[in-house]
């Protein structure tokens, strides 16, 4: 038998669901944003046109060897070259890098533009930009930041309010409130972000047991449905994360991706319980959504804040 009918033998039956089985799904997260029961979780893909930073770990990893020199071994392992930054050059060089690196700002993406139209409890934000931080909150609203241990050895994550100028430090979010967590940290109201191979082993150690992720997002995703935008799953890490995150949630989940899976990815979302929508996401997923929600009469931002 060949290696090729092994690997078709060891796949599960494919997650993608069928043009037939897509009307019907998009109608099904239409409904599920209403009540809230929908957690967007955004990846460096979200934007529509070419951001002006790093979108995806391979450009970050070329973006942060441009400005420092490093071994050829590490190019286009992005944790392994902010690790060499790291313990080379120091923890503050590599944090001034990622802030130039994400400085700029880019045009609005679709699915924030959507977000922000039709908001919902909790937005999940798995990269570094500082986009859905300054698109999605209003004032009152809460992020929760991943902090790396490098210089919070007392805790893994850190709670802020947005004012109307600025941002302050704060307690848990109340149940009521509207939430952006981010993960990988954040480059607001300042720098601090796992990057670095470091900062990804002290995560990954404890991320099983759960003691990274804020107890507010353990409360809220009980039961709850995440919709996956502009993320890849073909790297260990990724799915890692995702799959401790969504923990204890729905046993359903959704995904926007416009290839086929990879291998890997396919028994992911297998075992995951993750259905894929073979849609392109900003000219095809986004505008049909939206039709979907203003036509089923989705809660707007404004008679959110009533």
């Amino acid at each position: 038998m060949t290696d090729s009918n092994n690997t078709a033998l060891s796949l599960p039956p494919s997650s993608v669901l069928s043009s037939e089985e897509v009307d019907g799904v998009m109608k099904g997260i239409a409904a599920l944003w209403k009540t809230g029961d929908i957690v967007p979780f955004l990846g460096p893909a979200i934007d529509r046109d070419p951001p002006p930073f790093p979108s995806g770990e391979h450009a970050l990893a070329a973006a942060l060897g441009e400005r420092v020199s490093v071994p050829g071994r590490l190019r286009g392992r992005v944790h392994e070259v902010a690790q060499y930054i790291e313990s080379h050059k120091h923890r503050k060089t590599l944090e001034k890098l990622m802030e130039e690196l994400f400085r700029p700002v880019a045009s609005p993406a679709p699915f924030h533009d959507l977000l922000a139209a039709f908001p919902v409890p909790l937005v999940v934000d798995f990269w570094y930009s500082r986009s859905a931080s300054e698109r999605l909150l209003r004032p009152g609203d809460f992020q929760i930041r991943a902090v790396s241990r490098t210089g919070s050895r007392d805790r893994w994550f850190t709670n802020d309010r947005k004012t109307d100028d600025g941002w302050e430090a704060a307690d848990a979010p109340p149940p009521s409130a509207r939430v952006l967590y981010r993960p990988l940290g954040s480059m607001l109201p300042k720098t601090d972000v796992i990057v670095s191979d470091a900062d990804f082993v002290e995560i990954l150690t404890e991320i099983d047991i759960q003691s990274p992720i804020p107890p507010w997002v353990q409360r809220h995703r009980t039961g709850r449905h995440f919709l996956f935008a502009g993320l890849s799953f073909d790297n260990q890490t990724v799915r890692t994360f995702a799959k401790q995150i969504i923990k204890r949630s729905s046993t359903w989940h959704f995904a926007v991706l416009d290839r086929q899976p990879t291998a890997k990815e396919e028994r992911f979302f297998f075992r995951e319980g993750i259905r894929v929508l073979p849609l392109p996401l900003n000219t095809e997923f986004v505008p049909s959504l939206d039709r979907l929600l203003r036509a089923i009469g989705a809660p707007t931002e404004d008679e959110r804040t009533k």
